[in-house]
């Protein structure tokens, strides 16, 4: 395989924790008194950070005077939240492993909060990732592409190397900032229609197929 390098999104893409966003989500309109957000709502707001989250599901965003107190009830709720209705999406521990078989190096790259991302990554990944990164300071958060440099430095391992593996056009912007081919999925946030409309080439259906097509690039 041409690819040495896959540096994955986790949200949407290796993992389902779609319900415990819903839950903080909700959990912190609730604190601050605002009505409730629905599983579809929230699932169209995910991508970009718990900062953009928040801004979406609350009333005028970011004007909202309530703007910081739902985000820290947000970050408060999630850190047992995180765990609720988490889970791999079928086919992804055994994808990983065959990928690590075959000589390649594994990162996570996400939006999530850095403490979230290595919270769910000691308990679902285990040691099938060999670096995982999330919003941190001093790391620009996606589409920039600080946090894939970040990875592939942590990993000693070239751009060129590389491929970006997510769920959503955040992602296709994050590898077309970094430089790297980008493989969508469309069983996680966004459909394969979202993904088309947002300039994806590969998309696939399970992870069997998103190894083919790894294997086949280049």
């Amino acid at each position: 395989m041409k690819l040495k390098t896959i540096l994955f999104d986790m949200d949407g893409t290796l993992l389902d924790s779609l319900p415990g966003l819903l839950h903080s989500t909700n959990a912190a309109l609730n604190v601050c008194g605002y009505p409730e957000r629905t599983c579809e709502e929230v699932r169209t707001f995910v991508g970009n950070g718990v900062g953009k989250l928040i801004e979406r599901a609350l009333p005028g965003g970011l004007s909202n005077p309530d703007y910081e107190a739902c985000l820290a009830a947000f970050r408060a709720d999630y850190q047992n939240a995180m765990f609720t209705g988490s889970k791999l999406y079928p086919g992804i521990s055994e994808l990983l492993e065959t990928l690590r078989a075959e000589g390649c190096r594994l990162a996570v790259v996400s939006n999530k909060i850095d403490s979230a991302v290595q919270a769910l990554s000691a308990r679902f990944l285990e040691q099938r990732v060999d670096v995982a990164i999330g919003e941190r300071e001093g790391v620009a958060r996606k589409p920039a592409p600080d946090s894939v440099y970040a990875a592939l430095d942590a990993l000693q391992m070239p751009r060129e190397s590389a491929a970006y593996v997510g769920d959503s056009e955040v992602d296709l912007q994050t590898a077309r900032n970094a430089g790297v081919p980008c493989f969508s999925v469309d069983w996680g946030n966004r459909s394969a229609q979202e993904l088309v409309r947002a300039g994806a080439v590969s998309i696939s259906h399970t992870p069997e197929e998103l190894l083919q097509a790894l294997r086949s690039h280049g």
